[in-house]
């Protein structure tokens, strides 16, 4: 049960919108994803970008066994996935096509951006892990419509056209 400062702490960080991003990889034979609003990016030399993870999460503890990791930076063509890949469970990936961007990261296709990670440090943070990861591959599309988080409602910035 949320305390009533965690209830008002939660309502004011909805004001800051977000990006909404998808970590993926294969874990013993499966396909583990899961949805974030904390991806970050941290520094340019060496490549780095972060995530926080709930200790509370049930899929995080399995993709902290994978090596290369596939982040997704959602795209509006990717809008009718976000239910589903919010929902808890084994049933999130069901029918969802990923790609194959190494042996073991996994990316949605048709995103506005895709990253192959691999763990560079652990940090604990409160009731989170911390995670900064080093960028290997990446790749933006220029015309895709990023998603956004804000306010607990997913929406879309469209991109200036030139």
């Amino acid at each position: 049960m949320q305390t009533p400062l965690a209830v008002r702490l939660r309502h004011s960080f909805a004001a800051y919108p977000t990006g909404m991003a998808l970590i993926a990889a294969e874990v013993d034979g499966d396909d583990e994803a899961m949805l974030a609003n904390s991806f970050t990016s941290v520094s340019l030399d060496p490549p780095l970008v972060s995530m926080a993870f709930t200790y509370t999460s049930t899929t995080w503890p399995r993709l902290r066994q994978a090596q290369e990791l596939g982040i997704t930076v959602l795209g509006e063509s990717n809008a009718a996935l976000v239910a589903q890949l919010s929902i808890s469970g084994p049933d999130r990936l069901d029918g969802i096509a990923l790609d194959h961007a190494t042996a073991q990261a996994r990316t949605l296709p048709e995103a506005a951006a895709t990253f192959v990670v691999r763990p560079y440090q652990h940090i604990p943070a409160g009731d989170h892990e911390l995670v900064l990861f080093e960028v290997i591959e990446h790749q933006r599309d220029d015309h895709a419509a990023p998603l956004t988080y804000y306010n607990r409602r997913v929406d879309t910035i469209h991109p200036e056209r030139k």
